[in-house]
C-alpha cells in the first residue's frame, strides 16, 4: 500500500500559503490605491512622525474604515471566491445574537484593562487626575473615541483573525496558527510610539487572547468585542492605547512607574501589570473556547 503522491500533499500547502500572502498583498494594495492619494490632506499638514504619534481624528477614522473595507473585500475575493470559505467557516455567522456575542467580548477585554489600571494605582504610583471639562464633555469624548476605535478594531480582527487564521489553522493546526499570527499581529505594531520589547510581547499575548475569543461560540464578533473593549477602556479611563494618546475630557491617567511595571508612555500594554491581566484573559478565553470545538 503506497501513500499519496508527494505532489498531492504539497499542493494544498502551497495553495494555503499563497492564499494568505495574496490576502495581505491584495488588502494593502487596496489601501495604497484608495487612501495614499488623500493621506496628506487627511493629515492636516502634519508630518508623518506627528501623524504616527498623534493621528488627527479624521485621519484615524478614515484609516480604520479604509482598512475594514479593503480587507473585507480581500476576504470576499480570496476567502470566499478562491478558498470557498463561507460565513460559518470564517466565523462571521453565529446562531444567536451578534450583539450578545460582542457584549461578552467587550467584558473579556474591558475588565482586564480596567483592572490593570486600578492595580497600577495601588502598586505603581499611577493616578487619575482631574482634567478640563465636565461629565457631559467626558461622555461625548468617550463616545467619539469609541466611534474612532471600532472600525480599526474590527478591521484588525478581519486581517489577523479572519482568512489567515482559518486557512493556516487548517494547514498547521490551531495552536501553531494562533501563535504565528499573534507574532505577526504584534510585529505590525513596531512603528507605534514608545514601543518596547515588553509591549511587543504583550501585544502578542493579546493576539493569542483575541484568537481564542475568535474560536468561542461568538466567533469574530466576540473577538471584535474583546479588542474594542480593551482599547476603549484604556482610552476612556485616560491612558494611551498602544502608545497612542486620546484626548478625553474630565480625567487623565498618570502612568506612574517604573515603566516596566505600569507601561510608561506606551500605556498599560507596555508593562508587567498588563502582562498579568492579558494572561488572565487568555485563561478565561481558553476555558470559553472549549465550549465550541468546530
Amino acid at each position: 500500500m503506497t501513500g499519496a503522491p508527494p505532489s498531492s500533499r504539497v499542493r494544498p500547502v502551497l495553495k494555503a500559503i499563497a492564499a494568505v500572502v495574496a490576502f495581505f498583498v491584495f488588502g494593502f494594495l487596496l489601501i495604497f490605491i484608495g487612501l495614499a492619494p488623500f493621506a496628506r490632506r487627511l493629515a492636516g499638514g502634519l508630518s508623518s512622525a506627528e501623524v504616527a504619534r498623534n493621528p488627527p481624528p479624521l485621519f484615524a477614522l478614515v484609516q480604520g474604515v479604509g482598512l475594514l473595507l479593503a480587507f473585507g473585500l480581500a476576504t470576499w475575493v480570496v476567502g470566499v471566491k478562491v478558498m470557498h470559505l463561507d460565513a460559518r467557516a470564517l466565523r462571521w455567522k453565529i446562531d444567536r445574537g451578534k450583539v450578545r456575542a460582542s457584549l461578552m467580548g467587550l467584558a473579556l477585554g474591558a475588565l482586564p484593562a480596567a483592572l490593570t489600571m486600578v492595580v497600577g494605582v495601588l502598586v505603581g504610583g499611577a493616578a487619575w487626575v482631574r482634567d478640563g471639562g465636565g461629565a457631559t464633555d467626558y461622555a461625548g469624548g468617550v463616545l467619539t473615541t469609541v466611534g474612532l476605535l471600532a472600525p480599526a478594531a474590527l478591521a484588525e480582527e478581519v486581517m489577523f483573525r479572519g482568512v489567515p487564521l482559518v486557512v493556516l489553522a487548517s494547514l498547521m493546526g490551531r495552536p501553531a496558527a494562533v501563535v504565528l499570527l499573534s507574532v505577526v499581529f504584534s510585529l505590525a505594531h513596531l512603528g507605534n510610539p514608545d514601543v518596547s520589547a515588553r509591549a511587543i510581547g504583550n501585544i502578542a499575548l493579546a493576539g493569542i487572547m483575541l484568537s481564542l475569543a475568535f474560536y468561542t461560540p461568538g466567533g469574530i464578533w466576540t473577538a471584535f468585542g474583546a479588542h474594542l473593549g480593551w482599547n476603549s477602556t484604556l482610552a476612556a479611563l485616560g491612558a494611551p492605547v498602544s502608545g497612542l494618546p486620546f484626548d478625553i475630557p474630565y480625567i487623565d491617567y498618570s502612568m506612574g512607574g517604573p515603566p516596566w511595571l505600569t507601561g510608561g508612555s506606551f500605556g498599560p500594554e507596555g508593562g508587567l501589570l498588563g502582562t498579568a491581566a492579558i494572561t488572565a484573559a487568555i485563561v478565561v478565553a481558553a476555558r470559553w473556547t472549549r465550549k465550541d470545538q468546530t
